[in-house]
């Protein structure tokens, strides 16, 4: 059984338009799946209708074989505690710590008046650890580099031992180096087994790290299959005949 499953999927912001017009997707768990397209391609509608931070239209989506869409309360909490979430603009509390921040990533396993326990602290700088930040736990977010809280923003969503991470343009606000490394760090986990479905701009990316392209333009799939099988007149249909690749 595919770890996700999503059928016939529609989103509809204003009841005329479709951000998101009929996409069905099966994803295996280990799978890293990337999303392709244009700004307003529907990418973002399609991470986030995913974890129900907004709900579809019509359509279903499966996690391990549960229907997701009429999930309320507890179980919905239960649910996206399983998926991780990294997005573009970070989302992070700058005035607070590094360490604190990360520590948020646990907030979906506690009530709201519990402390964090030794265990959660003792997880929190494993994983400060593994993106190479143990040293600036104790410092105020804002006075980091871009990766560097895209880093935490990573971390963070590792505290909730996700089995799916959706990285919605975790590099688009970086230099090409920075995105590399952080697309680095994605790769790792994927490797350890964790499902990632990333929306990206760019192909080379796709190429690199990859091991399935959806491409969507006009909230539909236009490309379903491996990042290597995108040639030239693929990429056109993508993103527009005037189009080029960087």
């Amino acid at each position: 059984m595919p770890q996700l499953v999503i059928k016939d999927l529609v989103k509809s912001y204003d009841g005329k338009l479709n951000a998101i017009d009929g996409v069905s997707l099966n994803v295996e768990e280990g799978d890293f799946v990337v999303l392709l397209g244009l700004s307003g391609s529907g990418k973002s509608t399609l991470l986030r209708c995913i974890n129900r931070l907004i709900e579809p239209s019509s359509g279903e989506i499966l996690f391990e074989g549960q229907a997701i869409k009429e999930l309320r309360g507890a179980d919905l909490r239960h649910y996206r505690s399983k998926i991780g979430m990294v997005f573009q603009q970070f989302n992070l509390i700058k005035n607070l710590s590094v360490l604190t921040n990360v520590l948020t990533g646990r907030l979906g396993y506690h009530s709201f008046w519990e402390k964090f326990s030794a265990q959660d602290m003792e997880l929190a700088h494993q994983n400060l650890k593994r993106m190479g930040l143990e040293e600036k736990a104790d410092k105020q977010v804002k006075h980091l580099s871009g990766g560097q809280q895209q880093r935490v923003g990573i971390a963070r969503a590792l505290m909730q031992n996700p089995r799916i991470v959706l990285a919605d343009e975790p590099v688009a606000s970086l230099d090409p180096a920075t995105a590399d490394s952080i697309m680095q760090y994605l790769g790792e986990i994927n490797r350890e087994g964790i499902t990632v479905i990333c929306s990206l701009h760019f192909l080379s990316l796709a190429r690199r790290y990859g091991t399935r392209v959806l491409a969507l333009k006009d909230g539909q799939v236009v490309y379903d299959g491996d990042p290597q099988g995108i040639d030239g007149v693929r990429f056109k249909e993508i993103y527009g005949q005037d189009a080029q690749e960087i």
